[in-house]
């Protein structure tokens, strides 16, 4: 298998004087790529700047950050055959996207579909962050940290610019090459793009990793819709497979994740999780991960639940207390009211 590292460098409309376009808020205006083999070798490059369509005022964030002129953009290809030209690049052997964060292939995609491209797929495909598995490789697999961070911690050499396509494309190769050659197990920790999401229940993603797993839901049409889901609201133990009763239910203390807890005899704890997301098209899919936890860590999410519940309590009696004093404010107007007109 082929990596495909690339990156992309987007600009966007200057609020006081071209407005955003709502399907295209950020428009591609360079590509970098490096194509290595399975063994970290390089195999090629690629290189465009894109001639802007839609804005066509350079951010002033973008244009201190990159150091490009609109001027420079102008002598660019257009987006359409510059896309293509990248894809016929990418080549017709297997291969995979790699990016550092996965903002870039959501937005290849958004700017693809703007312009009635083909889909890349017809559904979530899989991917490697190389920023998630920098993390996993060498700290602590939670944090997210910035390109040049790092270049630094792997004493990489540092001989072009940063916030530039082609130079960040190949800092983020390198690094990669570094994982291929010292934490080649680490790759196996896959991401799935979701710009098109599962069409049904069959293509709905599910899928195993060392210590937990992930669920990737259809599209519901609202919340309530995607909680009724059996799917979505079940607990299964993903070593065997078998349904759990909740010992704690579905609850959430901030809207967008929810937690679940639900005991195996065989394998103990295990921690649901859900995140409530919008798609594209402005409907609701589900991603939930399963994973599981010590005695303790379920004392601690079990503490959490009681705090939610408190603050829920407390929330509907602040409410209460609220709507009971606008109501007296209320009476007492029309008692000074009445007592004016007597």
């Amino acid at each position: 298998m082929n990596y495909i590292i690339f990156d992309l460098e987007w600009n966007q409309g200057n609020a006081a004087t071209e407005a955003t376009v709502e399907n295209l808020p950020f428009e591609i205006i360079e590509i970098g790529a490096v194509r290595l083999n399975d063994a970290g070798a390089m195999l090629g490059k690629f290189s465009r700047l894109i001639k802007p369509a839609v804005y066509h005022e350079m951010h002033q964030i973008t244009g201190r950050l990159l150091h490009l002129r609109m001027q420079e953009l102008e002598k660019g290809t257009p987006f359409v055959p510059a896309a293509k030209s990248f894809l016929a690049w990418c080549g017709e052997e297997e291969y995979r996207f790699c990016t550092w964060g996965s903002s870039d292939l959501t937005e290849l995609q958004r700017n693809m579909k703007y312009y009635d491209m083909p889909s890349l797929s017809k559904g979530p495909f899989a991917f490697l962050d190389v920023q998630k598995l920098f993390s996993i490789a060498y700290e602590d697999g939670k944090s997210r940290r910035a390109l040049e961070h790092a270049v630094d911690y792997l004493q990489l050499k540092k001989d072009t610019s940063f916030h530039r396509a082609m130079g960040d494309a190949w800092y983020t190769a390198e690094i990669l090459k570094r994982i291929l050659a010292e934490k080649p197990d680490v790759l196996k920790n896959v991401s799935y793009d979701v710009f098109r999401l599962p069409a049904d229940r069959k293509s709905e993603i599910r899928v195993r990793f060392d210590n937990y797993e992930k669920y990737i839901s259809r599209e519901f049409a609202g919340r309530t819709e995607a909680f009724g889901d059996r799917e979505v609201a079940s607990s299964k133990c993903y070593l065997c497979h078998r349904n759990l009763r909740k010992k704690i239910r579905w609850f959430t203390s901030n809207g967008k994740n929810y937690y679940c807890l639900a005991y195996c005899e065989k394998h103990g704890y295990l921690q649901g999780k859900i995140r409530l997301r919008k798609s594209e098209e402005g409907k609701y899919y589900v991603v939930k991960t399963t994973k599981l936890i010590s005695p303790e860590k379920a004392e601690t999410l079990r503490a959490r639940k009681e705090h939610s519940a408190q603050r829920a309590k407390y929330t509907r009696e602040e409410q209460e207390i609220g709507k009971q004093a606008k109501e007296n404010r209320e009476t007492d107007k029309r008692v000074t009211a009445n007592r004016k007109e007597d």
